[in-house]
């Protein structure tokens, strides 16, 4: 039997779950949004746990749920953007499925997040576009190391990115 897990990395605003949804239907798998996921568990915001737990307590919960659904089969996971950069989270994603980092230049990100929800995403409310710009190009240089381990590495604008993703093929992973 083969167990078909995809884990999509990549920075906020990135569209991993939007992504996520797209390769799901295609392949018939099911679809797990990591935030989601979290937030129906605990029964807060991901707003909400960052500012009533700290980041530390937050990103301890994180693991644990990708853990939990790194168990599922047949699933795509879009994680958080932190995700994996805490603790084996990256490695332990390699060794269950297969990974895909969604890769945007940190305008695109920008122009994303100020269009999109930046109110309510803990790390960036509250700045402005150069704020952010200066912010994410800091974060993208902390977090290569660990985007950059996945199997692969998808970039481009919206439309080569939408086309990459309909022409991944995954390999089963057993």
């Amino acid at each position: 039997m083969h167990k078909n897990r995809i884990f999509l990395v990549g920075y906020m605003g990135s569209g991993k779950s939007a992504m996520g949804r797209l390769l799901s239907q295609r392949l018939n798998l099911s679809f797990i949004d990591l935030d989601h996921y979290i937030e129906g568990k605990f029964h807060k915001t991901i707003a909400q746990l960052f500012q009533d737990e700290g980041e530390d307590a937050f990103r301890e919960k994180e693991k644990i749920c990708l853990h939990e659904v790194g168990e599922f089969e047949n699933t795509v996971v879009a994680t958080g953007g932190g995700a994996p950069c805490f603790f084996d989270s990256m490695e332990y994603m390699n060794q269950h499925g297969q990974t895909i980092y969604l890769k945007l230049q940190p305008e695109q990100l920008v122009a994303r997040l100020v269009k999109g929800k930046a109110g309510v995403r803990p790390l960036i409310k509250g700045k402005t576009p150069e704020e952010m710009l200066e912010y994410i190009e800091m974060m993208l240089e902390k977090r290569r190391f660990y985007y950059e381990q996945a199997q692969l590495i998808i970039e481009g604008d919206d439309h080569e990115i939408i086309q990459q993703i309909n022409n991944f093929s995954p390999i089963p992973f057993v």
